[in-house]
């Protein structure tokens, strides 16, 4: 079965067929599923730190939703969505549509023309898209765990959840993007047509990624981590369990990340959709846990719980841009392949005495950018055609499956996309965590590093045995 021609702007997808209700509701829920990826992030994050540390990276994820919220809410959204359902909107970033647009939720609610909150979907969406800022952001957090100081974790939080990222969404999910195959339905704005990037590998996470190993070169290692010679000294987490059930948390949520990413359920056509992301992104999880850790076994000599669970993560993140363009042993490859980019980006950080305690660069970066790439590679000529209508040129035409179907320029488009979106992240994430560190306000003391941040921080241990 083909899929649907393009969506229309997102905003209004609801008000196809009368379904409005149901389509809301739809998007609530898988919503909630990923919002309930915080609580698998705050596992995998406190048990793969120490437990000295316990409390302040809880704080942080609990932080993140919190201050994810007001700033999506203030001006976020409208960064990402502002001028979405316009014909003339800024490829660049959005902007306020009448004096107000998304920016505070003031244009929500109406009369047609622009936003309408009546019917719940567009702010629906809004939570959607806020759960998934969130996860951005929470990445970071993980490679600059155990020695960034609160109010530096507070500063880039919100430079990452209200300008960077949402910009990047801008690009590759409003309607007016330059970067937006999906979307985009003037491809004239766009480079190449536009990329496909469906649930944001690159989107999300590869931007977090990027973000994290901007973060983590610029505060330098842990202390302890590298010992004269230059070679990685252990520095165990606390809480294997902590780390598997933060694992299969995530898992989970990921079944609202890929297949809620159709944004709707009652269009003709959607339901395939999301059947087809949710058998791709569970075969990418599970081949990509089970290559990993016998890979890592040649090497190691042991079975390691914890190559299991990054296995698997480097997986989902691998699938989350071609979930719904590839068949089902192209996802078995892309999750395959994916395991090796892992490990490779893990072992290329500690050679180059990067620090990353949660490996975020090498399951959110590096893979994040192969599950892009993978779309150019794997994506199917009857499934990449989501986000074409046939009425702007035959730009969804042989050309844009992936290569091995015998397509080129959306291979080309992907990579294009990335090149733009990494330099754009690090540039500007390098800069202001250099300014962050010039300010003195990166870093902890070494005492306080050495004590642990619960007790110089937080008030004492997070256990009381």
């Amino acid at each position: 079965m083909a899929a649907p021609s393009a969506p229309p702007p997102m905003f209004y997808l609801a008000d196809i067929g009368g379904n409005q209700a149901l389509d809301a509701f739809y998007l609530l829920i898988m919503g909630v599923f990923v919002f309930f990826m915080q609580c698998g992030f705050a596992l995998l994050e406190a048990g793969t730190v120490r437990s000295k540390n316990t409390k302040n990276i809880l704080l942080k994820n609990l932080l993140d939703a919190c201050l994810g919220a007001i700033i999506w809410w203030a001006w976020g959204m409208g960064v990402a969505y502002g001028d979405s359902g316009t014909e003339d909107g800024n490829v660049f970033i959005g902007t306020a549509v009448g004096g107000s647009g998304a920016f505070l939720a003031a244009g929500w609610g109406t009369p047609k023309g622009g936003f309408d909150g009546s019917d719940g979907y567009t702010i629906s969406l809004w939570f959607f898209q806020y759960v998934f800022a969130a996860a951005a952001a929470t990445i970071v957090s993980g490679a600059v765990a155990e020695r960034a100081q609160l109010v530096a974790y507070l500063i880039y939080t919100s430079v990452i959840t209200g300008f960077i990222y949402p910009v990047v969404v801008h690009w590759v999910w409003c309607n007016n993007g330059f970067l937006s195959g999906a979307f985009t339905a003037d491809k004239s704005k766009t480079i190449l047509g536009g990329c496909l990037d469906f649930a944001g590998s690159g989107v999300v996470h590869m931007t977090g990624g990027v973000a994290a190993l901007c973060g983590a070169f610029v505060i330098k290692p842990r202390i302890g981590r590298f010992d004269e010679n230059g070679n990685a000294v252990p520095m165990p987490g606390q809480s294997t369990p902590f780390q598997v059930l933060g694992t299969f948390i995530l898992w989970m949520g990921w079944y609202g990340f890929n297949p809620g990413s159709t944004l709707g359920i009652t269009p003709a056509g959607y339901g395939p959709i999301m059947a087809r992301a949710a058998m791709c992104t569970t075969l990418s999880a599970a081949v990509g846990g089970i290559t990993v850790v016998f890979f890592d076994r040649i090497f190691s000599k042991t079975y390691d719980v914890g190559m299991v669970c990054n296995g698997i993560l480097a997986g989902l993140v691998s699938i989350t841009a071609g979930c719904a363009c590839m068949l089902p042993w192209a996802a078995f490859l892309t999750g395959f392949i994916g395991a090796f980019v892992y490990y490779g980006a893990s072992k290329l950080m500690l050679k180059l005495k990067i620090d990353d305690p949660l490996d975020a660069f090498a399951v959110h970066g590096a893979c994040g950018f192969w599950g892009v790439l993978a779309v150019g590679v794997f994506g199917h000529p009857e499934f990449v055609g989501f986000g074409w209508d046939g009425e702007n040129g035959d730009v969804a035409g042989d050309e844009y499956a992936g290569f091995l179907y015998g397509g080129s320029t959306l291979f080309g488009a992907q990579l294009v996309a990335l090149i733009i979106e990494i330099a754009w992240v690090a540039s500007l994430s390098t800069a202001m965590f250099f300014a962050l560190k010039m300010s003195g306000i990166l870093r902890v003391s070494e005492e306080v590093e050495m004590a642990g941040m619960d007790v110089s921080k937080h008030g004492g241990s997070a256990y009381n045995h």
